[in-house]
């Protein structure tokens, strides 16, 4: 298997400060396992980016960090800005090669299925990933599902149907379907699904404008009550004393 590498760096910058170093093309991240101190460490954003797409998060990386030892690591988590879907923040795991890990790894769809390609059937994957435990030398970047196999509308695969390369224990139910052919829909159940979709946005749209008349309502009660206790509060003070006038 090839070896994946990936550069980083320490850095000293932390909280709110990391906003610097991600204006310049850099990401935050943490290094962290088991009886190992967390370091923090900054890695460069197009490099992460290649690395991410061809190791996914059941690869071992080989991290390198000046004046340390390379340390083999999987990637746990990656944070996202949700607005404009960049990345703000990674997890690394430093692995133990000798202590068994779980993680999940992918499965990758391959070959054509019959009760597709002749029935005009829909494909329906019920599984992406599959939970596993194993040491980290085992560990595969995919599993292959052949859906050749799903010739009628009767057929499934399962978990125990999938070839599991040695040395990976499966940790989800082995009766799990991955994936099955269902039978084509007749106009009629078209009709009626974009229907149901149409009137799922119609509700999801009025569920928005009444959730944000309600919230207008709200912040004018509150700014009304804020100005009424303020106009009683300024009626209730007692007015200054006057000087006596000198007759």
């Amino acid at each position: 298997m090839e070896q994946i590498n990936l550069k980083a760096t320490t850095r000293d910058l932390l909280g709110k400060k990391v906003k610097i170093l991600r204006a310049k093309g850099e990401i935050p991240a943490v290094l962290y396992g088991r009886k190992f101190q967390s370091l923090p460490i900054l890695i460069d954003k197009k490099e992460f980016q290649k690395v991410a797409e061809k190791a996914g998060e059941a690869t071992l990386i080989n991290l390198e960090i000046p004046q340390k030892e390379p340390v083999k690591v999987l990637i746990r988590d990656i944070q996202k800005d949700p607005v404009q879907d960049t990345i703000t923040h990674i997890d690394l795991y430093k692995v133990d090669m000798t202590q068994e890990i779980q993680t999940e790894i992918p499965l990758a769809f391959v070959g054509a299925s019959p009760a597709v390609e002749e029935l005009e059937g829909n494909l329906i994957s019920n599984k992406d990933t599959i939970e596993v435990e194993c040491l980290p030398d085992k560990l595969v970047p995919e599993i292959k599902v052949d859906i050749s196999v799903l010739k009628t509308f009767d057929d499934f695969l399962h978990i125990k149907d999938l070839k599991i390369p040695e040395g990976i224990k499966i940790l989800d139910d082995i009766d799990d379907i991955v994936v099955q052919v269902t039978p084509p829909r007749s106009e009629e159940e078209l009709k009626a699904l974009e229907e149901e979709t149409t009137a799922e946005k119609e509700k999801a749209q009025i569920e928005t404008i009444e959730s944000e008349a309600e919230k207008e309502k709200a912040e004018k009660e509150s700014a009304t009550k804020e100005e009424t206790e303020k106009t009683e509060k300024s009626q209730t003070k007692t007015p200054p004393k006057q000087k006596d006038e000198k007759k």
